[in-house]
């Protein structure tokens, strides 16, 4: 049923509130309000936040806007609009007139991981099956995840640009409509102006951040960075604080997103590379391993043309000693602890508990103020490593987050407050109905506190701890400031309450991480093979188990292993190292993914199954390139195994690097004779 030219509906539904709705915004009902919208024939409009200069904001942001801003739905603007589709798996947002270039960093990150982000956006909504207007997205939410609705209309200037978050494919909406819903989250587009890349990340998963100062980083930064690539983590870094545009092309105080790192080899020695892309989605870092820096050409033909994009669309590579000079920030979320403690471990407990300072009672400030910091809320926390019971001795990680909640509607209208956590031992029983006094801060030292207390949504620290009982106590720098906070523990094993409470017990949640067990392997392996060959890379493959392949588990060939070694060799050195290695397996648990949802049961794909898994990759191929494909990857009944389609997927995805890179119009490309001669025989 066409909507076009729509009717209007404005909808003032009685809010239901819920236990997932924040205590600021009242949960709408949207499968009430879209099956209303159908049935009426009408276009949703969200009356709670209008298409007026209200949901813009009220200060400095209006001087901003274009003469004459309009509100436009996405079918307006383009003849033939797109929700999302897969095929745009390059970051294609490019920031809008709002100072929001920290969500849109943290917003790139999580378009690199399309599990997570279906989380936040759901997928399946369009512009044309069941369309209404209506659209819905989720956000993690002190605790809880609660859904946001919006209406599609969307401020574009008078040329039907959109003033905001744009997408460089124009048919595109879904960054533009979820920008939106944020700021709605938030209170309006100017609420969205300035912030922490940590908070926004934090927002989108309800992961832990954690923020390391460049300046003081240690020697492992780069072994930190090859972790955090390789599992699920969303990284995001921040320039020196300033506003202006730097000759080397960086922006001072802005939001950055950190797409990748690679270690090549140029004279015999290494050289550590990070990518980064800035959210504006143009200029770009000039200096060294910059696009039109001379250093490409100390790198082999192949891994030059697979690394190197001479486009502005403002991703870019630079040397990690770089980064650490002009970059202040790093910051990783991940949404298992694994990342932030040397502990290998495959599942972690987790524990929330919410409490609050007020004012003249609860709100002691700092351990300075002696007179009034036991007030503050105190938390029991006893941990210790559940295959060896409590009374082994060894070291436990344990994990600390405080978040706090805001204090207004408008995201920006109260400002945050400067907020740490101290922890002591607990040396003996404590009755956990009364509050400690004020003697034992006075006789007892912290265990930990903060190096300095931070004006930030969240503090997270990563402790190791003997197996005991410890009091966690959180607090506001000054006394007497009012505010609510989210307090979290992650751990092996650990029981958290808080002392005097009335809540009763609190049960802990089991979060499984099932990448920690193979990389302890990987790790291992690695640490006796520094650079594997196609022999080991054997053995390592077919030593991992396949999940969902029951007992038709694959077998990698000699052959095979050598055609795989071959497309990820960029230096032609005939190994791999643990970050190639570790980018491979990445790529496979996505390919074993797609080839399970078209698999039948047999262990292999026909040509349907093969088009519908290709698709689904966000890869498009001709029926006839489909069945070119069978003959050249597949077996006599033109059948591919999950082997084939490996090495398939492997090669297209790089193909694809390669095409991108060269590129100059997006259409073809244009190679000098050794160039084609390089790819002829790679491919």
């Amino acid at each position: 049923m066409s909507l076009w030219p729509p009717f209007r509906c404005r909808w003032k539904l009685a809010p239901r509130y819920s236990r997932r709705a924040s205590p600021q915004q009242p949960q709408q009902d949207f499968e009430a309000l879209l099956a209303e919208c159908l049935r009426n024939g009408c276009l949703f409009e969200d009356t709670s936040f209008p298409a007026t200069l209200s949901s813009i904001g009220s200060g400095s942001l209006l001087q901003k806007l274009p003469p004459r801003l309009q509100w436009k739905r996405p079918p307006e603007l383009h003849s033939n609009p797109q929700f999302y589709f897969a095929k745009a798996k390059r970051l294609d947002l490019c920031q809008g007139i709002v100072g929001d270039c920290w969500f849109l960093a943290a917003l790139q990150a999580l378009a690199l991981h399309q599990d997570i982000l279906s989380r936040v956006v759901p997928l399946n909504q369009s512009f044309t099956e069941k369309y209404a207007g209506i659209f819905r997205f989720w956000f993690w939410h002190y605790g809880n995840w609660v859904p946001v609705v919006i209406d599609d209309r969307l401020p574009v200037n008078e040329a039907g640009q959109l003033v905001f978050v744009s997408s460089t494919y124009k048919n595109l909406f879904w960054g533009a409509l979820l920008e939106k819903a944020y700021a709605k989250l938030s209170g309006s587009y100017e609420d969205l102006q300035s912030g922490q890349v940590s908070e926004a990340l934090v927002d989108f998963t309800g992961g832990v951040t954690m923020t390391i100062n460049l300046a003081e980083a240690h020697g492992n930064l780069w072994d930190i960075l090859i972790k955090a690539t390789y599992n699920r983590t969303l990284i995001g870094c921040q320039t020196h604080s300033g506003e202006k545009i730097l000759e080397n092309g960086l922006v001072e105080g802005h939001a950055y997103t950190l797409t990748g790192i690679r270690k090549v080899t140029c004279k015999h020695r290494p050289e550590y590379l990070v990518k980064l892309r800035n959210p504006w989605g143009k200029v770009e870092w000039k200096g060294d391993w910059s696009d039109s820096s001379s250093k490409w050409e100390l790198l082999s033909p192949k891994e030059k043309i697979l690394l190197l994009r001479k486009d502005n669309d403002g991703e870019f590579w630079m040397t990690l000693q770089d980064f650490k000079t002009h970059f202040v920030l790093l910051v990783i979320c991940k949404l298992t602890p694994g990342l932030l403690s040397q502990e290998a471990a495959q599942k972690w407990t987790y524990t929330m508990r919410e409490g609050r300072w007020e004012k003249r009672s609860t709100a002691g400030g700092q351990r300075q103020l002696l007179d009034t910091f036991w007030k503050n809320p105190q938390f029991l926390l006893s941990v210790w490593r559940p295959e060896e019971g409590r009374r082994s001795l060894r070291p436990c990680s344990v994990l600390v987050s405080l978040l706090q909640k805001p204090r207004h509607r408008c995201r920006k209208r109260k400002p945050l407050l400067t907020i740490g956590f101290y922890l002591y031992r607990m040396n003996k029983y404590h009755d956990d109905q009364r509050r400690l006094p004020p003697e034992f801060f006075q006789r007892n030292t912290p265990l930990s506190q903060p190096d300095r207390f931070l004006k930030e949504k969240e503090v997270s620290q990563e402790l190791c701890l003997e197996p005991g009982t410890y009091l966690i106590v959180p607090c506001i720098l000054e006394a007497h400031q009012k505010s609510e906070f989210v307090l979290r523990v992650f751990s092996r094993k650990h029981i958290f309450y808080e002392i005097g409470s009335n809540s009763g017990v609190v049960f802990s949640k089991e979060i499984e991480d099932q990448n920690e067990r193979q990389n302890e392997f990987f790790t291992k392996f690695f640490e006796k093979y520094p650079e594997i060959n196609a022999v080991q890379l054997q053995y390592l493959l077919n030593q991992m188990t396949w999940s969902n392949m029951g007992s038709r588990q694959p077998f990698f060939s000699l052959g095979a292993c050598q055609g795989i070694l071959a497309l990820l060799d960029l230096n032609a050195s005939g190994t791999m190292s643990i970050q190639e290695f570790r980018d491979l397996w990445k790529q496979l648990k996505l390919s074993q993914k797609v080839f399970h949802k078209q698999d039948r049961g047999s262990g292999y794909l026909n040509w349907e199954q093969l088009h519908a898994a290709m698709r689904e990759a966000g890869i498009m191929l001709s029926d006839d390139v489909c069945q070119l494909m069978l003959i050249r990857y597949g077996g006599p009944r033109l059948q591919m195994d999950f082997v084939s389609f490996i090495h398939l997927m492997l090669r297209v995805e790089n193909m694809e690097d390669v095409f991108q890179n060269l590129t100059q119009d997006g259409k073809g490309i244009y190679l000098q004779k050794p160039e084609w001669m390089m790819m002829a025989l790679y491919s």
